[in-house]
């Protein structure tokens, strides 16, 4: 397929509605109205819940997606250190057409706990795919990034009750973003030590495709080894700092000089989802969490790396009676990612050690 032929089929799939420049480039810069007035969020997708839980004790928590009607769902999987629960369910060619919970969490491979507060949570509603007159099982998939060494005692992390917590918090309004839930502990730019690291967060947006109805959302917790840059601008709004911790050293120009990076595995991974309205069957839905990744790539460098347990689950609540190209979904998930992700680095707060976005602003 050519150029113009994809831009016809991008075009169709939103019937013909060309979106607003803004809308199209997703994104304002950092320091402008728009990061206080927010892009939107996961909860514009009709029949979405999202709810956290974010510890006191130290920076760590989870996040939870409800999708108490049912969703269809896809996974993907491109990080070299996954932690993840239930996503063999959601191969194509697996049985269970729907999920009814997603769970992000902290904790490490610990933190997978937290999908049994939210299976608890489910059951107790009679929530699940149905097995039988009177059986139901809730699907609750997860993944997890690792936050075990900032900020306290390792040992505190999420559990179930967790997540039963974060369900009982959920709602279908305005999602928290920053220092909560899933990226209560996420950290980025990690390359040359903790010393020069950063905090980053959760972050949320959407897009709505034109005057179609359309709704393609995305919220994901920022917990990468690499920089975060604003694809817009191309600059690094969260990093790896300099050794005045005023600059960024910018991971891909020290690797382009030939410097030897020792990176520590499994220590980081960002974990997110994206979702639709729109109706699309498992098939299309993986394709779409494939896709998704390109936002990965677009607003984190370098990304998808050994040490990087990358995931990206993709959901559709098939709300809306659109006729849509999946294609032109995926692009879209990619895009909106991106701009979650700029808005988790954005939206942080600094804890001690580890200065945010915020701090080298002022």
């Amino acid at each position: 397929m050519d150029r113009r032929e994809f831009n016809r089929s991008l075009a169709a799939a939103v019937g013909g509605a060309l979106l607003s420049p803004a809308a199209a480039t997703g994104f304002a810069e950092p320091d402008s109205a728009a990061e206080e007035a927010g892009v939107g969020g996961l909860t514009d997708v009709e029949g979405l819940k999202v709810g956290h839980f974010t510890d006191k004790r130290r920076p760590t928590g989870c996040t939870v997606i409800l999708c108490e009607k049912g969703a269809t769902g896809g996974v993907d999987v491109r990080g070299g250190a996954p932690g993840t629960r239930e996503t063999d369910l959601l191969r194509p060619v697996n049985t269970v057409q729907q999920v009814f919970g997603l769970v992000l969490s902290g904790g490490s491979a610990f933190g997978l706990d937290a999908a049994s507060g939210v299976m608890r949570y489910l059951d107790e509603r009679g929530i699940g795919y149905k097995v039988g007159p009177t059986m139901t099982v809730p699907i609750v998939p997860a993944a997890i990034l690792f936050d075990l060494g900032v900020g306290g005692d390792w040992k505190i992390r999420p559990t179930a009750e967790s997540g039963y917590q974060a369900c009982l918090a959920a709602s279908a309004g305005r999602i928290e973003e920053g220092n909560v839930g899933a990226g209560a502990g996420a950290t980025v730019g990690k390359m040359f030590g903790p010393q020069f690291a950063m905090k980053s967060g959760l972050g949320t947006a959407s897009i709505r495709a034109g005057s179609t109805g359309v709704v393609v959302a995305a919220m994901v917790a920022v917990n990468a080894v690499g920089d975060i840059y604003n694809p817009r601008t191309g600059r690094i709004v969260a990093g790896a700092r300099t050794a005045d911790g005023k600059g960024f050293r910018s991971a891909i120009a020290r690797m382009r000089e030939g410097y030897a990076v020792e990176m520590p595995t499994g220590t980081n991974t960002t974990i997110g989802v994206v979702a639709t309205n729109a109706r699309l069957n498992k098939d299309q839905a993986t394709k779409v969490a494939q896709m998704a990744h390109d936002g990965y790539g677009r607003a984190i460098n370098p990304t998808h790396t050994p040490a990087d347990g990358d995931t990206i689950f993709a959901l559709a609540t098939g709300t809306s009676a659109a006729r849509v190209n999946h294609g032109a979904i995926g692009a879209l998930a990619a895009e909106v990612m991106a701009m979650a992700i700029v808005r988790a680095a954005t939206q942080a707060a600094g804890i001690p050690g580890y200065p945010s976005y915020r701090d080298l602003k002022e």
